[in-house]
C-alpha cells in the first residue's frame, strides 16, 4: 500500500521475485480473500485518520465563525458552510418547456434505392 504497486511492494515485502513473476505473484495475491480484508480495514481506518468528517468539518467552521479575532469574510464563510451543510439554503429552480417524449420506429427496406 506504501508503493502503490503491488509488484514492488511485494519485493519490498521480502518475498524473493523479480520482473514478472513479482507482478504475477503480487496479482495472485491481491486476489486472496485475507489480503482483500486487510486492505479494506487499512483504507478504512486510514480513511478515519487521515480524512475529516463532516462532524470535524463543522466543528473547525464552527471555532472559525465564532473566532472574534479572524476576519469578518474567513467568519461569515465558515457559517455560511454551516447553514449550507444543515440545508439551510434550498435552491429551487424552475425548468420551462417541453418534453417530447415520442418515440418514432420505422423500417427501411434496403432493397429500395432512393
Amino acid at each position: 500500500m506504501r508503493t502503490g504497486n503491488a509488484a514492488e511492494s511485494y519485493i519490498q515485502a521480502g518475498y524473493m521475485a523479480s520482473g514478472n513473476s513479482a507482478e504475477v505473484c503480487a496479482s495472485r495475491m491481491l486476489r486472496n480473500v485475507k489480503v482483500i480484508e486487510y486492505i479494506q480495514r487499512r483504507n478504512e481506518r486510514l480513511d478515519t485518520e487521515i480524512i475529516a468528517d463532516l462532524e470535524e468539518t463543522k466543528r473547525f467552521w464552527t471555532t472559525i465563525m465564532r473566532d472574534e479575532n479572524a476576519d469578518i469574510r474567513d467568519r461569515l464563510k465558515a457559517s455560511e458552510f454551516i447553514a449550507k451543510t444543515n440545508g439551510a439554503f434550498i435552491e429551487k429552480k424552475e425548468v420551462l418547456g417541453g418534453i417530447n417524449n415520442k418515440i418514432e420506429f420505422g423500417f427501411i427496406d434496403p432493397t429500395l434505392d432512393d
